[in-house]
């Protein structure tokens, strides 16, 4: 509740009150005696307003706010504030919220405008909560209103941890699917933020973990460029983010929050931000401890705010900020000016108006967890189940079938569908109460987990295998959990600090699937929990189908019975390319993008980028392209011959006929997910700016495309394993630039 809601209340209780009384308690409820602070007069702009506050501060005072945990200022009336907040897929480690599946998942949907909703939806359980939170005078850590989500890092390397947390490998779709995520965030109110989102980790990060604060990042400038900057560029420039987290690790030898190059030269010269820059936790620590760029905490304080950074997210500015401006390294008018970076956010957040003035504060408390946001989560998590492989079509599965069994380490596991940076809900569905909700009442279901997650069972006796023998289907629920992946500090099972050292199931899980599979009577269905690339082996040819559900949230077993028994047409397509094993991958410290990803592995992959099956059978025809002075156009035609209705896909790439040196082998220029009813089909135009026809050259330059390239529109990758493994064959021409 801000300082006028506060006064009015007071106002309202003391009609009943002794007037004597009434100024006492007026007085406890405003400490701010003179009522011509300009910071108040809502008729000032919010730039003039956070200016005002901000002169009115001491040096200490203004010290104080920046960092994550920013006191009260009681003579100013400034309440406490604490900036750090959490809401990658869900509002996070506040109570209860609505647990949607984690981003790697929603990016598989391939689907922007999804994206936004989930968004949306999430900012707005935020608001009701803050509301609820500022009313009962909780403004302690994770119950504010700016967010440091999403994760727009790259996704080069299956064996990070918190690739899960990111919309894949490809810089467009993670663009594009981020780009409505900030939207959703942030509200489209002229005056007010909803929310704030903030883009990180800037610039080049994804591992390795147990490196993070003293590795040194170093890519080519055309895989900097073409790469790991265009999703971060694109926030900045298009979505208008409120704020940008810098990494921990050091990018060409210097620490990435202190980096000229990035800070300096990029976000504030050439994309013009103007938001706030916030430090990872801990990470100007890093500066002097890690990285050793310099000698004392007073210089890495005074490195990161003259390079940008306003915000703190740990103790280095609390510490030795004053004592750098002692020193001469940092100037108070430099500490002005990061301050106006934050404050102006507070207000445009409006926590310095009057309640009526805000229509965000009208948000009511039954939004959080709805039945519209259950549904919601429901709906992203069926949409980014990929099917991996179908054989005979033995999915869907009859819910009239007589013995169903349902097995493995994280069938009843509730862990499984949290992933990290979670939420709490009390609507949790596992895929075990998933499918016992969906089959017959006379279905003879049967459940035993048989394996642990991730060491082999202390009792030799096992009679989960022969279990087989009895059931017309066998249903697997395998994978990894956030335990196994994640964060340098919270994936517990991992011997590595939160990164895999290889990508198969853990070997206990390996060998009770094929016990399964020595035992089963009817078809094997492995279903596949992880937030990164699983590499099956011989588990592929063992099972009869296979989906790959990520980490789906909380109605994720309600979704999984959705697709597994017909009621939902898989339609996810994979945002990321599942090699066969590491030894096709580069080595993990090595920022270079040559072998990596769809646009420049060479070695044939388990399941190419852009992959997915379907229960409907999709044709594209009559391919046909049009050009003007300022765009391609690329006309389709998308048929469903199955007698089902589903969603598929549809992607354009553009493949050099003759690459020049270290030139993408694909890439992905526009995607499309398109809904066709059985029986039908669909035409769809994709518009190519002639602007966006290029390529970076070696020196990190966008030059224009030259020589000849071969166009696809297909639902995968075009190569000879989406073919192998279903995908529908691509329509192809030749265009010449």
């Amino acid at each position: 509740m801000n300082f006028v809601s506060s006064f009015k209340l007071v106002a309202v209780a003391c009609s009943a009150l002794m007037a004597l009384a009434c100024l006492t308690l007026m007085a406890l409820a405003n400490p701010v005696v003179a009522q011509e602070d300009a910071w108040r007069d809502q008729s000032l702009s919010f730039e003039q307003r956070s200016a005002a506050l901000i002169d009115a501060m001491t040096l200490d005072e203004k010290i104080s706010q920046l960092s994550d945990e920013s006191p009260a200022i009681e003579r100013l009336g400034i309440v406490k504030y604490n900036w750090w907040n959490e809401a990658l897929h869900g509002v996070a480690r506040n109570g209860k919220a609505t647990v949607f599946p984690q981003i790697i998942g929603l990016a598989a949907t391939f689907d922007p405008e999804l994206s936004f909703r989930m968004a949306d939806a999430i900012s707005t359980e935020a608001r009701a909560k803050f509301n609820i939170s500022q009313a009962m005078g909780n403004r302690e850590k994770y119950t504010g209103l700016t967010f440091w989500s999403p994760n727009v890092n790259i996704f080069r390397d299956p064996r990070w941890g918190r690739g899960q947390e990111t919309f894949g490998e490809s810089p467009l779709l993670t663009s594009l699917m981020a780009d409505a995520f900030v939207r959703g965030i942030q509200g489209d109110d002229p005056k007010y933020l909803k929310a704030t989102a903030a883009a990180k980790h800037f610039g080049v990060h994804s591992g390795p973990e147990a490196l993070r604060h003293s590795f040194d990042a170093k890519p080519t400038a055309k895989d900097l460029h073409e790469t790991y900057l265009p999703a971060f560029a694109h926030l900045v420039t298009k979505s208008k983010v409120a704020g940008v987290m810098c990494a921990y690790n050091a990018v060409y030898g210097e620490p990435a929050c202190s980096s000229d190059l990035l800070l300096n030269e990029l976000l504030k010269q050439q994309w013009q931000f103007d938001g706030y820059l916030v430090s990872d936790c801990g990470a100007l620590y890093d500066i002097h401890h890690g990285h050793k760029a310099v000698k004392t905490p007073e210089q890495a304080a005074a490195a990161a705010l003259n390079g940008g950074v306003s915000l703190n997210c740990g103790f280095t500015y609390n510490a030795a900020l004053k004592q750098a401006v002692e020193q001469g390294l940092v100037s108070e008018n430099t500490i002005d000016e990061r301050l106006q970076e934050l404050y102006r956010l507070r207000f445009k957040l409006g926590l310095f108006d009057t309640a009526e003035s805000n229509p965000y504060n009208q948000i009511p408390a039954d939004v959080i967890n709805s039945p519209e946001h259950v549904a919601l989560a429901k709906e992203v998590a069926a949409k980014s189940i990929v099917l991996l492989k179908n054989n005979n079509h033995v999915l869907p599965l009859a819910k009239d079938i007589k013995v169903p069994y349902v097995t493995g380490p994280f069938a009843a596991s509730s862990d499984v569908l949290m992933a990290n940076y979670y939420g709490i809900s009390g609507n949790m569905v596992t895929i075990l109460e998933g499918i016992a909700n969906k089959v017959s009442m006379g279905s003879a279901l049967n459940y035993r987990m048989g394996a642990l997650p991730f060491n082999d069972n202390k009792n030799p006796k096992n009679w989960a295998p022969f279990v087989a023998k009895t059931a017309d289907a066998v249903i697997a629920v395998v994978g990894i959990s956030a335990d196994m992946e994640g964060e340098e500090v919270d994936a517990i099972a991992s011997a590595h600090k939160g990164d895999r050292i290889d990508l198969q199931l853990p070997q206990n899980q390996i060998n009770y699937v094929k016990q399964l599979a020595e035992n089963k009577k009817g078809p094997l269905v492995l279903v596949v929990a992880s937030g990164s690339p699983v590499a099956l082996g011989e588990l592929y040819d063992l099972a009869d189908a296979i989906v790959q559900v990520w980490y789906p949230g909380e109605q994720g077993g309600n979704a999984v019975a959705d697709v597994l028994f017909g009621d939902a047409n898989p339609s996810g397509h994979l945002p990321l390319t599942f090699p066969k094993s590491v030894a096709q991958l580069p080595p993990y410290d090595d920022y270079r993008m040559q072998g990596r990803t769809y646009k420049f592995m060479t070695k044939e992959p388990l399941f190419p980028f852009g992959f997915g099956l379907s229960y409907s059978a999709f044709e594209y025809r009559n391919l046909a392209i049009e050009q003007d002075d300022s765009a391609y156009r690329v006309s389709f035609e998308l048929r469903n011959s199955s007698q089902r209705d589903g969603s598929d896909v549809a992607q354009l790439y553009l493949a050099p006929v003759e690459p020049k040196a270290q030139e993408a082998l694909f890439e992905l220029k526009a995607f499309k997910r398109l809904d066709v009813a059985a029986g039908q089909r669909v035409q769809h135009e994709f518009v190519i700016a002639k602007s966006a026809l290029t390529r970076v050259d070696d020196n990190g330059k966008s030059v224009p495309l030259q020589g000849k390239y071969q166009l696809f529109v297909a639902n995968a990758l075009p190569s000879e394993r989406s073919a192998k493994l279903g995908a529908a064959a691509p329509l192809t021409q030749l265009i010449e630039f």
